[in-house]
């Protein structure tokens, strides 16, 4: 490898007074060097996400004070001013950030906004510019680039979101790019398509390449070099190979053993009744398209599940495929164009307003996205507290039963009397599913509820997850990108592609003889599938 692009140098950065720890990285030395990839991984809060804006000048200098060095380019980066900072940023030194909708802006189309990107730092013409967009959402895959060009954030899927983030990083051939959990959002798939994306980028332009993730999988497919952190120090350092298959520090240990891995199970046989019949649900978006026409988009296309108590259902396919439409259909949070919605015995699909309201008491959802699904003005106790406090429970008991739920999700009892922003993405998904669980829900939809989670604190949230459905005997409807969660957490998977529902059966059936090639390829794409069969010490 050549000498490195990006070092650093006992970077340190202080927390403010009053937190968990003096320090969220702690004498930090690393380097990056051209036509390599280091994956930086550890849990939530270990200091990783940090570095990266440390390295962007993303910092809050008035809260959090950075010292050591950062060297690109013969500059510290801890130094320099705010105009050379505007001349590296996006045209030598790119980043892709973890949330793509708290990147994008909701105002403006998603084309206008990668182009910005050339018109910054190029002297391109409009044209040439609309040009070189439509081939960057060509090249990561996006469909109908032409109408992504025209869409709106909210327009689009979390993982078409995530894409758009990836074209704009990769605009104008950084020499280093900084990837921050940058395939959380994808399907296994697409997660595999933009990881050979990566690679390519590694070989063709010398790129060196700095990929933050807690998918100890996706360290396996890609990585040169892996950086282990725990509580902002650098644990353990070395070859893919050497960290994968011989680690050393019991921390990498532990984060290895809690790797989720295909492990197909039978349905469980002691279910309840029927809690959820979703019959012939259908939903059709209209766009504009070219000249004034009108494109019709089915996404969902007549499709049909059960659900009974006590009973995990998955939905999986790729991003765009319907999955999170359906899920949001059955509640009526997006109005169906037709079907019928029986919950626990409710003809949900007949409410109207004030009865709608009354029936979903004991529906919940987790989203995608923690960081819109929580008010940045309200501290995260009140949050969760909120609902029992509207259905009669006092506020001195929801308080106190919000603690009780940010301990069993992983988190002090504390942080009830913080804020969203002060907590890191991972951390933030889980106040959200503390908050869903909050009002003991009949039935739970989890639309990629642990995606942003680091693999032990997933491990942990699946696990009380089920936990809790074998106490409550809820009906779960797990919506879900991988394959090896769902495997390890579903009684049953319905596969989703293009609106329409191709397969159901149980884990067992499904992964050793799929009978659809869709389910076939989304099976194959499984990143690190050998990871489970590495030997640990």
């Amino acid at each position: 490898m050549s000498d490195a692009l990006l070092t650093y140098d006992n970077l340190s950065v202080r927390l403010p007074e009053r937190m968990d720890r003096e320090y969220a990285i702690k004498d930090l030395s690393l380097s990056l060097n051209a036509n390599e990839i280091l994956c930086v991984v550890g849990e939530s809060g270990s200091g990783k996400s940090l570095t990266a804006l440390s390295t962007m000048g993303l910092l809050d200098r008035n809260a959090l004070t950075p010292s050591g060095r950062i060297d690109f380019m013969g500059r510290n980066l801890l130094e320099i001013d705010e105009q050379e900072r505007r001349a590296l940023v996006g045209a030598k030194l790119s980043m892709i950030f973890q949330e793509p909708m708290a990147s994008l802006n909701p105002f403006y189309r998603v084309g206008d906004q990668v182009a910005e990107t050339f018109s910054v730092h190029t002297d391109l013409p409009k044209a040439e510019i609309r040009e070189k967009v439509l081939a960057l959402f060509d090249e990561v895959l996006l469909p109908n680039p032409e109408r992504i060009y025209r869409s709106y954030p909210h327009e689009l899927s979390g993982g078409q979101c995530q894409r758009v983030m990836i074209a704009s990083a990769l605009a104008l051939d950084p020499a280093v790019l900084i990837a921050d959990e940058p395939t959380t959002a994808l399907d296994v798939t697409t997660q595999a398509q933009i990881l050979k994306l990566m690679l390519a980028l590694r070989e063709n332009h010398n790129t060196g390449i700095m990929f933050i993730t807690h998918d100890f999988g996706v360290v396996a497919e890609i990585a040169d070099r892996v950086a282990v952190m725990q509580h902002g120090n650098l644990v353990e350092i070395g070859t893919a190979a050497e960290v994968l298959r011989n680690p050393q520090h019991p921390y990498t240990q532990r984060l290895l053993s809690a790797v989720p891995i295909l492990e197909p199970r039978a349905a469980r046989t002691d279910l309840g009744e029927q809690i959820l019949k979703a019959s012939g649900i259908r939903k059709t978006y209209n766009y504009k398209g070219a000249r004034g026409s009108t494109v019709s988009l089915k996404a969902v296309d007549d499709v049909s599940i059960t659900l009974r108590r006590g009973e995990t259902l998955g939905l999986v396919g790729e991003s765009g495929s319907g999955k999170s439409t359906l899920s949001q259909s059955i509640i009526r949070m997006v109005e169906p164009d037709a079907g019928e919605i029986v919950i626990d015995g409710i003809p949900l699909h007949t409410l109207r307003t004030r009865a709608l309201r009354r029936a979903r008491r004991h529906m919940q959802i987790i989203f995608q996205d923690p960081n819109t699904a929580l008010d940045p003005r309200q501290k995260v106790g009140d949050a969760i507290a909120e609902g029992p406090i509207v259905h009669g429970v006092s506020k001195t008991e929801a308080l106190k039963r919000a603690e009780t739920l940010l301990e069993s999700v992983g988190l002090d009892a504390s942080a009830s009397q913080r804020f969203p922003h002060q907590f890191s993405g991972g951390q933030r998904q889980r106040i959200c599913i503390a908050r869903a669980l909050a009002l003991e829900p009949a039935l739970l939809i989890a639309d990629e509820s642990v995606s942003a989670l680091d693999v032990s604190v997933q491990r942990q949230i699946l696990d009380l997850l089920h936990e809790i459905q074998g106490r409550l005997n809820f009906g779960l409807l797990f919506v879900t990108h991988d394959l090896r969660v769902a495997s390890r957490i579903c009684d049953r998977i319905a596969v989703m592609q293009k609106g329409k529902l191709v397969e159901v059966g149980e884990p067992i059936d499904l992964f050793q003889s799929p009978r659809e090639e869709y389910t076939r390829q989304l099976l194959s794409a499984v990143p690190g599938t050998a990871i489970g069969q590495l030997a640990m010490p």
